[in-house]
């Protein structure tokens, strides 16, 4: 056998005449390498297989979880419950309070605060505990992706399971998190000086980023599960994605200031604004300055102005989906490509519908369930455009 082996290597080929003239032993036992050849390229190729599911899921998982970070932060910013942990404990923050007396300094700690002061005073344990929970929840859920993320890392670098390049774009992803975790500290301490609230534009950076950081690793998990080559380019429609995206990602920087700002609260009619397609207050040229921006808390401007933007946002965002659908399907898209496009124009009306009725509920308070739901959708809207970009920018 080894010396068949020896002659196959010797002379870099064997073909078919070698086979005939070889005697009935000799035979079986080239039949028998061949097997054996035939046999560790497909254990390589499973094994092959194995990795990238595992690196797959891994990334879907991180998607997921980012998702939910961003649904839990909303939740937790639409029950007040920012403020409610007044500390930044990377380590120790991790154990809540337990027993009375921790409880009762945790509450004391926040009495100091200006949202206490101003807006709970009198409030009770219970409902302290209620707002702590959300607060916790949303430090504890960013710890957990911590892990999630940096154990499985390293084993997958340890053994060799991550190419070079990818392996670059997920330190990428650790430098994200850690700026997004410091914004979300900055914009917590924003509400511990003078305003009951966080800081409305602070609070939309550190939204942005977070949305950011789940785009990212959702666009490494996209061109990891499909790779460009092989996939049929839809011809035309780069520019078109690249729009698109770009609206969005705008649309969702007024929504992030349409939550800081409660812009919802002064307009909570629709298609109307309070019985006008344009604010008075946006018609009163003596409103148009910096300061109005600044104390918009204390001045109607800022957050008429940032409605009236998010509608018309919305309403070109909207044609620009439509318009972008009917020339993706022109061509005829197959596998993922068309289910991505066949769930665009659904998830557009999904979200539109969300964001009226979050308007229409926006009386004295801003709606929990209905703002979580339409920050969402915005959210997996983006997710789906980029889903789709992916297919008009690959390799043909």
């Amino acid at each position: 056998m080894w010396l068949i082996a020896a002659h196959w290597k010797e002379n870099e080929r064997f073909d078919i005449y070698h086979l005939f003239s070889l005697d009935h032993s000799t035979y079986f036992c080239v039949v028998w390498v061949v097997h054996r050849k035939i046999n560790i390229v497909n254990n390589l190729q499973q094994k092959s297989n194995s990795q990238q599911s595992a690196v797959g899921i891994w990334l879907l998982i991180g998607v997921f979880m980012l998702l939910m970070q961003i649904v839990i932060g909303g939740v937790t910013r639409l029950t007040g419950s920012g403020l409610s942990i007044t500390k930044w404990e990377i380590v120790t923050g991790t154990i809540p309070p337990i027993g009375e007396a921790e409880w009762q300094e945790a509450f004391d700690l926040y009495k100091a605060s200006p949202q206490y002061a101003k807006i709970n005073q009198g409030m009770e344990m219970g409902d302290f505990k209620f707002i702590f929970f959300w607060e916790y929840f949303h430090r504890l859920w960013a710890r957990l992706m911590g892990f999630v993320f940096l154990f499985p890392f390293i084993y997958f670098l340890a053994k060799g399971y991550l190419r070079n390049k990818l392996a670059l774009h997920l330190i990428g992803v650790v430098a994200l998190a850690m700026v997004v975790a410091s914004f979300g500290w900055i914009m917590v301490a924003s509400g511990l000086v003078s305003r009951p609230y966080v800081n409305a534009y602070k609070l939309t950076l550190h939204l942005m980023l977070g949305i950011s950081l789940f785009a990212y690793v959702f666009w490494l998990a996209i061109n990891y599960l499909w790779p460009r080559d092989g996939i049929a380019k839809l011809q035309g429609l780069k520019g078109w994605s690249t729009g698109v995206i770009a609206v969005a990602v705008i649309q969702l920087i007024l929504g992030g200031l349409m939550s800081g700002m409660k812009a919802g609260l002064f307009f909570p009619t629709w298609p109307d604004m309070n019985g006008a397609m344009l604010p008075d207050v946006l018609q009163d040229g003596s409103q148009w300055h910096l300061d109005a921006f600044k104390h918009y808390d204390t001045n109607a401007f800022a957050p008429a102005i940032v409605q009236f933007a998010h509608r018309g946002v919305a309403y070109i965002l909207t044609a620009l989906v439509l318009v972008f659908t009917v020339r993706a399907f022109k061509q005829q898209p197959v596998g993922p490509a068309k289910l991505g496009f066949t769930l665009l124009p659904v998830l557009l009306l999904v979200q539109v519908t969300l964001g009226i009725v979050t308007v229409f509920n926006s009386i004295g308070t801003i709606p929990v369930s209905w703002g979580v739901l339409h920050q969402a959708g915005g959210v997996l809207l983006l997710a789906n455009l980029i889903f789709v970009r992916h297919f008009c920018l690959s390799k043909a």
